[in-house]
């Protein structure tokens, strides 16, 4: 677009263009296309967000979950521990296995429990991620809590995910019952 887009009229174009994307869409992609700053775009999903569209951030952009996506049929909560120069590893064992991992989470002494949305599915998206992280200058969260965090990873089936925690304990970032 060449001119700037307002308001109601922006939000409902960003919702159009989610809805029918099939990849994610970034906040400086959707600024670009809209002729406006990646802050109001940040505005626009939050206001969007409100009105309950069932929109996340991801790693790689903003999605739109369509309710007719097809869902994994397993999911687990597990929980780890390693250093921050083994999150990748990590997330490559997961997503070799045939799991997807949907997001991380600590528990932080203030503010409780901090979840973020990764939406990681192979090994591709797991470069991209860590190459976000490093370029950013961020942190993962995991380091809030001294490696110790929580993934929600699903898959196909309940034998895939089993095969996942054999792999990560054997790795030994799986934090075990004891």
């Amino acid at each position: 677009m060449t001119s700037k887009v307002y308001g109601e009229e922006r939000r409902q174009q960003i919702l159009q263009l989610l809805k029918t994307s099939p990849v994610p869409q970034t906040g400086s992609g959707l600024a670009k296309k809209m002729n406006v700053s990646r802050q109001v775009i940040v505005q626009d999903i939050s206001l969007l967000k409100a009105k309950s569209e069932p929109i996340i951030a991801t790693s790689q952009g903003y999605i739109y979950m369509q309710s007719q996506t097809p869902a994994k049929n397993a999911e687990r909560l597990i929980a780890c521990l390693h250093s921050p120069e083994q999150t990748a590893e990590e997330m490559r064992v997961i997503v070799d296995h045939g799991a997807a991992i949907k997001d991380v989470s600590v528990e932080h002494p203030v503010y409780g429990d901090l979840t973020a949305s990764i939406m990681v599915h192979n090994r591709k998206e797991v470069a991209e991620f860590i190459e976000k992280i490093t370029s950013s200058q961020s942190f993962y969260l995991s380091q809030l809590t001294e490696g110790v965090h929580m993934h929600t990873i699903a898959a196909d089936s309940e034998s895939v995910l089993d095969d996942v925690c054999q792999a990560l304990n054997d790795k030994g970032f799986l934090i075990k019952d004891e």
